[in-house]
């Protein structure tokens, strides 16, 4: 297995890191990636089709953080640049009309084991009006809510012929910054959403640290696999 580790110097030259990691796997061979993006806001495809989409791209940039599409996924995300991971696992297919479900259950077995080693218990499933509503999201339970769910995971799938790539997104910290410009973003697309719905590693009470997050989550998606890192410049 190839192990990418680190960020490249531009958020178009770090988004092509994840095309490296198609590549190798359409060669044959699994890739794993663990890091921090860039400050970004992050639209999904169906975000450019509104109408406030170009008003919510002057919403992100008032709020310091850059507007891109992505590839897969569905709403926008937000990358604080500092603390929230970015994961993604890239495997070859044999045929990629099949496997979908089965490479999202093994994801989100691994992304399971990897908060439960930071002391977290997830939850499967996400709460009402949360940042990118999807179908394969994890959540915590806020104690000092009455056991509130609060999203923390999101996790997307694009499918090529020949590869697969298992990608999401893991707040750690930052959660004000984050629900913040995720309010003015969604509320100038349209899109309901509830700050309170937003969870992170930290408020969770998980181990605190973007680095110890990373080596978790590195780990879980390894498994015992053999590795070569590449490190990203």
């Amino acid at each position: 297995m190839r192990v990418f580790r680190g960020r490249a110097a531009t958020i178009a030259a770090d988004r092509d890191v994840n095309h490296r990691l198609l590549s190798v796997a359409a060669g044959g061979e699994c890739a794993v990636r663990v890091w921090i993006p860039h400050r970004q806001i992050a639209f999904g495809r169906r975000d450019t089709r509104l109408d406030g989409y170009r008003r919510a791209r002057e919403a992100a940039r008032e709020h310091g953080f850059p507007p891109v599409e992505r590839d897969v996924g569905g709403r926008a995300v937000a990358y604080d640049g500092e603390t929230t991971l970015a994961f993604a696992r890239a495997e070859p297919t044999d045929d990629f009309r099949t496997g979908t479900a089965d490479r999202y259950d093994r994801a989100t077995v691994d992304i399971e084991e990897a908060l439960r080693s930071v002391d977290l218990e997830p939850i499967r499933g996400e709460p009402d009006d949360s940042f990118c509503p999807g179908t394969h999201s994890l959540s915590v339970a806020d104690e000092t809510d009455g056991g509130r769910p609060r999203k923390l995971v999101g996790i997307a799938q694009r499918v090529q012929q020949d590869a697969a790539l298992v990608a999401g997104i893991v707040l750690v910290a930052d959660r004000e910054r984050l629900t913040d410009v995720l309010e003015g973003v969604y509320r100038t697309l349209g899109i309901s959403f509830d700050p309170a719905s937003v969870g992170t590693v930290e408020d969770a009470g998980g181990q605190p640290g973007p680095a110890t997050v990373r080596t978790a989550l590195e780990d879980a998606l390894i498994g015992d696999a053999q590795t070569t890192v590449t490190n990203v410049r």
